[in-house]
Parts: C-alpha cells; sequence; structure tokens
C-alpha cells in the first residue's frame, strides 16, 4: 500500500509503533552489554583470592621456610618433654623449669602457627626422629638421673635454637618471619639462664644422692 493513500492517523500509529520497536531494540542490547560485563566482572573477583594466594606464599623463601619448619618441630619437642619433667622431675626447680617449657612455648608456637597460615606454609605436627628418640630415653629415666638427663639436653638445646634464631632475626627475607625471630629470642636466652641453673641443680642433686649411698654403705659395713 502506498504512504499516499494512508490517512494522518494511520501514519501517526505507524510511527509510534516503529519508535517504540527501536526503544525496545536499544534497551535490550544495552541490557546483553551490561551482562556481558558483569559476567566479565564476576570471573575476576573469583579469580582474585587464587592469584593474592599465589603471590602471599610466593613471598616466602626456602630459607624462611625451613626456618618456620625447624621452629615448630623444636618447640613441640619443648612442649612435649616438659610435660615429662613437670611429671618425672625429682628436684623442684627440675619440675618448674619443665613447666615453664610448656607454658611459654606453647604461646610461641600459636604464633608462628598463626604467621604460617597466612604465609600457605604447612608445619609439621609430630616429633621428628632425633627429638622423639630422646623423649623415649627421658621416658625410661627417672629421680637425679632424669634431672640431669633432661636439663643437660635443655642446656645444649637452647644454645643450638639462639644461634638458629638470631642468625634468622638478622636474614630472614620475610618481614613477619624475621619479627617472629627477633621478639622470641629473649624468652630463649632467659630459658638458656635458667637451664644452666637447673642443671646445676641437677648435678648437685646427683652427687648429694651419691654421697648418702656412700655414707649408708659405710654404716651397714
Amino acid at each position: 500500500m502506498s504512504h499516499k493513500h494512508l490517512s494522518g492517523p494511520a501514519r501517526i500509529a505507524g510511527a509510534v509503533s516503529f519508535c517504540l520497536a527501536a526503544a525496545l531494540c536499544t534497551q535490550a542490547g544495552a541490557a546483553g552489554k551490561a551482562n556481558e560485563h558483569s559476567a566479565a566482572n564476576v570471573g575476576t573477583t573469583a579469580s582474585a583470592p587464587a592469584n593474592s594466594m599465589s603471590a602471599t606464599t610466593a613471598t616466602v623463601s626456602s630459607s624462611d621456610r625451613k626456618f618456620m619448619e625447624k621452629a615448630a618441630q623444636g618447640g613441640m619437642a619443648e612442649v612435649k618433654l616438659g610435660q615429662l619433667a613437670a611429671e618425672k622431675g625429682s628436684a623442684p626447680e627440675v619440675k618448674q623449669f619443665g613447666q615453664r617449657m610448656v607454658d611459654d612455648h606453647s604461646k610461641v608456637n600459636d604464633q608462628l602457627k598463626g604467621i604460617a597460615s597466612t604465609k600457605g606454609v604447612t608445619l609439621p605436627t609430630e616429633l621428628d626422629k632425633s627429638a622423639q628418640k630422646e623423649y623415649d630415653k627421658l621416658s625410661k629415666l627417672s629421680g637425679a638421673q632424669f634431672d640431669r638427663e633432661y636439663m643437660n639436653h635443655m642446656v645444649s638445646d637452647h644454645k643450638k635454637d639462639i644461634s638458629d634464631f638470631k642468625k634468622e632475626a638478622d636474614k630472614a627475607k620475610d618481614a613477619d618471619v624475621k619479627q617472629f625471630a627477633s621478639s622470641t629470642l629473649p624468652t630463649l636466652e632467659e630459658h638458656l639462664n635458667l637451664a644452666n641453673s637447673a642443671e646445676q641443680v641437677a648435678k648437685n642433686e646427683g652427687k648429694t644422692q651419691t654421697s648418702s649411698r656412700m655414707s649408708a654403705n659405710k654404716k651397714g659395713g
């Protein structure tokens, strides 16, 4: 039909219909683009945590990771052996030292676990062979013999720990690990002083018991 033959109202109605159709098409196109943009954002957001975790894990050097694992092993051993000393120790000083190890190293271990969790580092949960061997050895001892062996081990062990922590406090690449090593050092140094004192008590305890047995044997003879 030719536009010439359309009446005025018909032409107006046709124009309105055309405009509505154009508007709907425009809205549909805009909605489609919005959905595409939203989907792209969702994909980016979903991948962010993984990228962030990878970046965090990558910041921990192999030397810092080894230090954290070794510190965790040592901390566990201090707590386990401390529990044994608090139970089996003969001299009050040895018992008190053992309990101090349990209290202090439990706190230090928790601090280390918190740092490790943010760095993506998995810490050991069981004693290594050397610590387990020492634990088994001490478990079979009692009295002054236990005290001497335990305190001797504590003195040598804390000397090694202090050396390792000083090195990490100076050379650690990760700021959090560096701070952990530095802030723990004073506690370890205090432990060494206490261990030296308790070791002297344990040595004297052994001498006293030996003298008592010798005196008893002489009287019996």
